[in-house]
């Protein structure tokens, strides 16, 4: 199946259900691998709506951020990512987004 289907496929089951969070998830993470940047990131802020995450999806939130030139977007996400990551028990994720933060370029 190549990415486009996947996009597609995604979509039908977020249409069908918009509260499923690995749906909504599954759709971000497409668009983020496929470079559609502005489309992941309105996928995840609804995925986290509906989704208590532990902290990973902020990682690529922020990534998409910075492919999109908003690094201060960026950097929001990282903290709200070490919040998630700190939450849930993973130091070393919470960690590694402090380090990313540090990176971020205006």
């Amino acid at each position: 199946m190549n990415e486009v289907n996947r996009i597609d496929k995604f979509k039908a089951a977020v249409e069908k259900n918009p509260d499923n969070p690995l749906a909504r998830y599954s759709l971000a993470n497409e668009c983020y691998k496929l470079g559609f940047y502005h489309e992941a990131i309105a996928e995840i802020n609804e995925y986290l709506t509906i989704a208590d995450d532990q902290g990973a999806v902020y990682r690529m939130l922020a990534e998409c951020y910075i492919n999109v030139g908003e690094p201060e977007m960026a950097r929001e996400a990282y903290y709200k990512g070490i919040e998630a990551a700190t939450k849930h028990g993973h130091p070393g994720m919470a960690e590694e987004f402090e380090e990313a933060i540090d990176m971020i370029e205006d």
